[in-house]
């Protein structure tokens, strides 16, 4: 039973990269000046609304017992059980940290737009530079996002 979830969390996280990207945008900002004015925004953001986890436990469940009798009349109780809540974290600051990120970049003139993500192949041909100004969005603009906070929007074709 345990490989069928780990099968449908993997197909989820995957499918969650194929979805639009949000990004925040300003038509002919500086992709170095978007990544600068971002950190502050995020920095600024963090010493406004720090980290404040929680920990919280959900409830606990109980699986009743069952009863078990086969064709010869013999019978086998198997008694219930308890199973404790799963124990998480919560970082409660954290929508009010997103919101003051995101009115500190809408302040410096950026939206937040969904754009489509670029395929593969568009990805492997785009190259590594991810310098130079933000082009107007069309229909056909898709997004390639990399590990530094990069971005490029290019056409595709």
């Amino acid at each position: 039973m345990v490989k069928p979830l780990h099968l449908l969390l993997a197909t989820l996280l995957t499918l969650a990269g194929c979805g639009p990207a949000t990004v925040y945008y300003r038509p002919g900002a500086d992709v170095a000046r978007l990544q600068t004015d971002t950190l502050s925004c995020q920095t600024q953001a963090l010493k406004d609304a720090p980290v404040a986890n929680q920990t919280r436990q959900s409830p606990p469940r109980y699986y009743p017992g069952s009863r078990y009798c086969n064709n010869a009349g013999r019978c086998h109780h198997y008694p219930g059980y308890w199973e404790p809540g799963r124990i998480y974290t919560v970082d409660v600051n954290q929508p009010l940290r997103k919101k003051l990120e995101q009115s500190c970049m809408a302040g410096k003139g950026y939206d937040q737009v969904e754009i489509k993500r670029c395929p593969q192949a568009m990805v492997d041909k785009a190259g590594s530079d991810f310098a130079g100004t933000l082009p107007q969005l069309t229909e056909n603009s898709c997004v390639i996002e990399n590990e530094a906070g990069g971005l490029k929007i290019i056409e595709r074709k």
